[in-house]
């Protein structure tokens, strides 16, 4: 039996085991079947909370998206890794270090009145520009700020970033008749994109308030992308359309973004919520 935890972060949903006393084989089948939204428990996908071999840290996030495929970060997941940590005694600071695929990130916890973990903040360090660091075709050392690139007729103008995993972001009219669907898995697939990309389409509606909508690698439109909101953020900036400073509104609410200019890391805030818990037979 092994036990389990269904997490959501503004609808970014995960199911996470605790791996730090025992594993299990088959992790990338296991995220499969139990990520399926109608024969399993239903999620993005599965996170394992493991034990980091890295001095001074003391956890470390195993991301798989739901069709088995590992993932280098989800800032979403990261910040309910964080809350299982702090909510379970395992973390004892509410600021901490957890080592991600995407390397160590810093959390700091917000408790609410009953000491549980309400909002976190994640420095998710600082964006990679450069095409050989997405990664992207092309230069290694060139941006792709406003590339161009067609679907099916369709021209797009993107910026390509990475915040540990790569993004495609798009900035559109409107993010309701986005061809999220369509064109985000072909692009996502795109021979730009050697390890394959996520697609962010994004609406501006001040300097200061964005609207986004994530078709996201392995896993398919999800109601939040953390990663992606810290990508759309670093973009935003990049083509003069945004302030360092932003909320972003996703399917599954909001999340405050800034791109500090002193340190060049970008700093993402949101909530964690543990939905329930029960045993998987395995």
């Amino acid at each position: 039996m092994i036990p389990f935890v269904k997490m959501q972060g503004i609808g970014n949903d995960y199911v996470y085991i605790d791996a730090t006393e025992k594993t299990w084989p088959n992790e990338e089948s296991l995220a499969q079947v139990m990520s399926d939204r109608h024969f399993g428990i239903g999620s993005d996908g599965l996170i394992w909370i493991k034990r980091s071999e890295l001095e001074g840290v003391n956890h470390r996030m195993q991301m798989h998206n739901s069709d088995g495929s590992i993932s280098e970060m989800c800032g979403n997941g990261l910040r309910c890794v964080a809350k299982f940590l702090f909510d379970r005694g395992m973390e004892k600071s509410t600021s901490f270090p957890i080592e991600t695929g995407a390397g160590v990130l810093k959390v700091e916890i917000t408790p609410d009145s009953n000491g549980k973990a309400e909002l976190v903040r994640i420095n998710m360090g600082e964006p990679r520009l450069d095409r050989g660091k997405i990664p992207m075709s092309g230069p290694a050392d060139e941006r792709a700020i406003a590339q161009s690139v067609s679907i099916d007729g369709v021209e797009y103008e993107f910026t390509g970033v990475s915040m540990g995993n790569p993004h495609c972001v798009i900035f559109v009219d409107e993010t309701e008749s986005a061809p999220v669907h369509t064109h985000g898995p072909k692009l996502e697939t795109h021979s730009f994109f050697p390890n394959r990309t996520n697609v962010e389409f994004v609406k501006v509606v001040s300097p200061t308030k964005l609207i986004q909508r994530t078709w996201e690698r392995g896993a398919g439109e999800t109601l939040a992308c953390g990663t992606g909101a810290s990508a759309v953020c670093v973009a935003g900036v990049l083509t003069g359309r945004s302030e360092r400073k932003v909320t972003i509104e996703l399917l599954g609410g909001e999340l405050q973004l800034e791109w500090n200019e002193a340190d060049n890391c970008v700093y993402k805030t949101g909530p964690a919520v543990e939905v329930f818990s029960g045993v998987w037979p395995g």
